[in-house]
């Protein structure tokens, strides 16, 4: 398949979270002139409805598919008039069918629910489990209050910058990083800044204020940040606007507080060798509970 005709795919299941993610992955594909896939995947109602089923002919749970798929067509239509949508019911598990969509879509994107209380602290496990085994980016939109889409309100891409990968074929470093790439296409076809941020400690020979120890050597993980964000950032295009931020602290929390000015918040997660799909870090897994923004999970070659 022609890389162009690669689509968005949101995975829907009738929920309101599921249908602002359908706003959002509709104003993604129109901004990249790419057809949009709605996907409905689940065995959850397999043996339900049985009468009603034999009166329409039909298993009850193919009728409520056809109809949370035709409502989240007549949406993206609604939303970006003219643009490509199919649409498709999938027999299985929602994390199985939507990680097998994965291998043929420039990304897929998932709303979940919540953001307060039990709902926030577990993250969707259909999320979780797709953002950790997909073969292209993984977008999580979390919940809101009014369940409303809002692309590019802030005008800012954030990426989150992580240790230099091993080289691999057609690969420079970070500079070839697919978390770096994406964010920087995003912040392209947005025509929007890029805040790449890095974070850094302070060792604790630094801390303890020893004067034999302070300068340049004090700062040590400040200046070896800032050289991981220049590496990765090489080959950005001219017309870009960068901020490359070097943020003492946890990374994790770094990029959560960056979330809070950014329309996309993207993280890169390594595969490991000997396991399915991705491994997330503990740092991808916090910015997907709890960044103020979309996050972009997307999968880095070993």
């Amino acid at each position: 398949m022609n890389t162009m005709d690669l689509p968005i795919v949101v995975g829907v299941d009738g929920s309101e979270p599921s249908l602002r993610a359908v706003d959002w992955a509709a104003d993604e594909a129109a901004l990249r002139g790419a057809p949009l896939r709605l996907v409905y995947a689940s065995l959850w109602d397999r043996y339900e409805g049985a009468l009603l089923a034999q009166e329409l002919g039909k298993p009850l749970e193919e009728v409520m598919a056809r109809d949370v798929v035709g409502t989240a067509e007549q949406r993206a239509r609604c939303r970006r008039p003219g643009l490509k949508v199919t649409t498709d019911v999938l027999p299985e598990e929602p994390e199985h069918g939507l990680v097998r969509e994965s291998s043929t879509a420039v990304a897929v994107v998932l709303g979940c629910r919540g953001r307060s209380g039990l709902a926030e602290a577990l993250l969707g496990s259909v999320s979780l489990a797709v953002a950790g085994h997909a073969r292209c980016p993984v977008i999580v939109l979390g919940g809101s209050h009014d369940n409303q889409a809002r692309s590019g309100i802030r005008g800012r891409i954030a990426l989150g910058v992580g240790d230099k990968p091993a080289p691999s074929a057609g690969s420079a470093g970070s500079a070839g990083s697919a978390a770096v790439r994406f964010a920087v296409e995003e912040a392209s076809l947005r025509g929007v800044s890029l805040d790449a941020v890095r974070a850094w400690r302070r060792s604790a020979y630094a801390a303890t204020g020893h004067r034999l120890l302070a300068g340049e050597r004090a700062h040590l993980g400040e200046h070896q940040a800032a050289d991981v964000l220049e590496e990765a950032l090489r080959d950005a295009p001219a017309g870009l606007k960068v901020d490359r931020r070097a943020v003492e602290g946890h990374p994790r929390d770094a990029l959560i507080a960056v979330s809070r000015e950014a329309d996309l918040l993207v993280v890169g997660a390594r595969r490991r060798h000997g396991h399915l799909g991705l491994h997330l870090g503990r740092v991808a897994h916090g910015v997907l509970h709890h960044a103020a923004c979309p996050v972009a999970v997307v999968p880095e070659p070993a």
